[in-house]
């Protein structure tokens, strides 16, 4: 059976830097979750347009001190946002921070049909590159990134999209940090069918969809002569605090699908002792001998 671990993720829109810190220091000492999660937008994507967004990687670095315990990250970073050598010292800081609990998530960024995740990059004056060119550049930061974090001395790179004169890394990561890329189509996959230890799906039409993309991924593995299973299997689970009931059949399906990275998505406001209720309704009633409620 596969082992199955349980995260949070709480979006940093539409709720202050306290209420978060308040839920990851709850969920840090609640022993059935293990790792904590925001996401990489710099304006929200849903609710009021115009209401508050915190920047992710600072927020991390933040929350990354003020607890001990937490895998963290980011599910995930936008590559369209940082350039990679620019990222990988970010990175490398919060996993300082963390004394080496920190997973790095990566992804392409926000698809072009999503209005209200690309108008930040026009109020950003941050570019927003067709998707294959998108792609390309994905493809060679995750390349740099992992080169800075392991080579010895300075390089240089001198890619179709990314070129660095002498870049080196220095200090390294604590831990060689787990590598997670989300993403769904062919072209991520691939990707991820190299780079990854955990690969992500944002969504699908239903569970019939999301194993049809594992199963494709396990084909481009196999292509490489890389074994499919050294891959973890990453979903987001919603989580409505109405009907629990309906979270663990979302849960249920998804580990029964051979997801064993659950991250369970907390909407905002959070009520008191979100983190144990989370544990108590949420995880211990799905595991073996659990109380089906």
């Amino acid at each position: 059976m596969t082992r199955v671990s349980f995260g949070i993720m709480t979006p940093p829109m539409q709720v202050g830097y306290d209420d978060i810190a308040r839920v990851w220091q709850e969920a840090d000492e609640v022993a059935e979750i293990e790792h904590a999660w925001l996401f990489d937008h710099l304006m929200p994507i849903a609710g009021d347009p115009d209401g508050p967004a915190l920047e992710g990687w600072t927020l991390l670095s933040a929350l990354a001190a003020r607890t001990s315990r937490l895998d963290l990250g980011l599910l995930v970073t936008s590559n369209r946002v940082r350039p990679p050598a620019l990222l990988a010292k970010i990175a490398t800081t919060v996993d300082v921070v963390s004394h080496g609990r920190m997973v790095f998530g990566l992804g392409v960024g926000s698809r072009p049909g999503h209005p209200l995740a690309k108008r930040e990059y026009d109020a950003h004056g941050l570019p927003f590159d067709e998707t294959p060119v998108a792609v390309g550049r994905f493809a060679e930061a995750c390349t740099v990134i992992k080169r800075l974090w392991s080579a010895p001395e300075p390089f240089d790179f001198h890619g179709d999209f990314v070129r660095l004169t002498g870049a080196f890394g220095n200090p390294k990561p604590v831990r060689k940090p787990p590598f997670l890329i989300a993403g769904r189509s062919n072209a991520v996959l691939r990707i991820a069918a190299e780079h990854a230890d955990i690969w992500n799906i944002p969504g699908g039409e239903s569970m019939a969809d999301i194993q049809a993309r594992s199963a494709r991924l396990d084909r481009y593995c196999t292509e490489i002569g890389r074994d499919p299973a050294e891959i973890v299997r990453s979903f987001n689970v919603p989580v409505s605090y109405e009907s629990p009931a309906t979270t663990r059949d979302t849960i249920a399906e998804a580990v029964g699908g051979g997801f064993g990275h659950i991250v369970l998505s907390l909407p905002a406001p959070y009520p008191p002792g979100v983190a144990r209720w989370v544990a108590q309704e949420l995880i211990t009633p799905i595991q073996p001998g659990g109380d089906p409620r």
